[in-house]
Parts: structure tokens; sequence; C-alpha cells
């Protein structure tokens, strides 16, 4: 799957997700929601995280960790589209930005 199919997939369940909220709540979320939803993913990958490295005991084993996982995709996904940010030049732009930075302290520094 692309870049593109996966976000598209991705606006499709959130677009569902709005209609589900309206009928259910007459709202939607808003930006700030959909980022504070995505601290909470954050904080349950986290802990997953920790569980498949054996720090912390936590249901779920490697299907949940995949599942938070695909969560947080969907949210960084959603809150570009909400934000009008095109991901994969910021992306691109960003990696960039970090190899320029990293190489030029490899640079400064000898082997070891």
């Amino acid at each position: 799957m692309s870049l593109d199919e996966i976000r598209s997939l991705a606006i499709q369940i959130h677009d569902r997700y709005d209609e589900l909220n309206r009928r259910e709540r007459d709202r939607v979320w808003t930006n700030e929601e959909y980022a504070l939803g995505f601290v909470g993913d954050v904080g349950d990958l986290a802990k997953l995280v920790m569980a498949e490295e054996g720090a912390r005991s936590m249901p779920g084993g490697r299907v949940a960790l995949e599942h938070e996982l695909a969560d947080c995709l969907w949210s960084v996904l959603i809150l570009a589209h909400r934000h009008d940010v095109d991901l994969e030049t910021a992306f691109r732009r960003t990696m960039a930005e970090l190899r320029t930075t990293i190489d030029a302290r490899l640079d400064a520094q000898p082997p070891t």
C-alpha cells in the first residue's frame, strides 16, 4: 500500500467517525481533540513497547502493539490532513535536515 492509499483510507475512516459522532453526539471532534487522542495513543504505545521489551506487564501482546502503531499512524495522517500539511514533502524536508545535522556531527568526530 502506498502512502497515498494509506492516507486515503485514513481519511475515509475519519469521515466515518465524523458521521458517527454527528449521529451520536451532534458534533465532530475538533483538531485539539484529535491531538489529545493522539497523545493518549502514544501513551498506550509507550506502555506496549515497554511490555514488548519485558519492562512491564500489559495485556494484548504483539497484536496490541501493532494496533497502537496503526492508531498512531492514523492520527498523524489525520492531523496532517486537518492542518493542510503535505506530510510527504514535510517528511522529506525534515529527513534531509536531520541527515545534514547528523552528517555534520559525524564528520566532526573521528571514528572510534
